[in-house]
């Protein structure tokens, strides 16, 4: 029989690598990436969910770290509206500096906002349909298409536009084979 604490135990073990690099696709930051997979699973190990298996936990802590990342997200957004009426202006960082090292697909997922990134992700990179991510995200399928489509926009500018097998339009890079 499988207590709490083993299946905890088997999750971080056996699919904490994992957790980490779709934490570091949602939030493009090795160190942000750590930080959302301890995060998630403190606060799923808070709530004691009834789950025995490391399959639908780990699916139950990927839910947390989406959760997490737009939720940052709004809350970044809305500081950016008022941080105006009580801050001092930050030292503007160097572009060039922040360019050096980066891949494009890094580049290109910096460009867009949380919903999209989260949409991005998901679509494919843990190839949910729309359906599937809006009812995820909690926002209509015609919300989901627009946030691809304004993704692959984004994404486009820096990485070149390519069409996928079923002819939808989906960024891969700038030399396809």
């Amino acid at each position: 029989m499988h207590t709490w604490s083993s299946t905890l135990d088997a999750l971080v073990r056996e699919r904490g690598p994992a957790l980490t690099r779709y934490g570091y696709l949602l939030t493009g930051s090795t160190a942000d990436a750590q930080d959302l997979v301890q995060e998630a699973v403190a606060r799923v190990l808070a709530r004691k969910p009834r789950l025995r298996d490391v399959v639908t936990l780990e699916s139950y802590v990927r839910r947390v770290m989406l959760t997490m990342v737009v939720d940052e997200g709004r809350r970044a957004q809305r500081w950016r509206r008022v941080r105006h009426l009580v801050a001092t202006p930050d030292e503007v960082p160097d572009a060039a500096a922040e360019v050096v090292g980066a891949s494009l697909l890094e580049t290109a997922l910096a460009t867009l906002s949380p919903r999209q990134r989260a949409c991005t992700v998901l679509r494919y990179v843990e190839d949910l349909s729309g359906r599937e991510i809006a009812d995820a995200l909690g926002v209509s399928e015609g919300a989901v298409k627009r946030y691809l489509s304004e993704a692959n926009a984004r994404m486009s500018a820096v990485l070149g536009p390519v069409d996928d097998q079923e002819g939808e339009h989906v960024v891969i890079g700038r030399n396809p084979r």
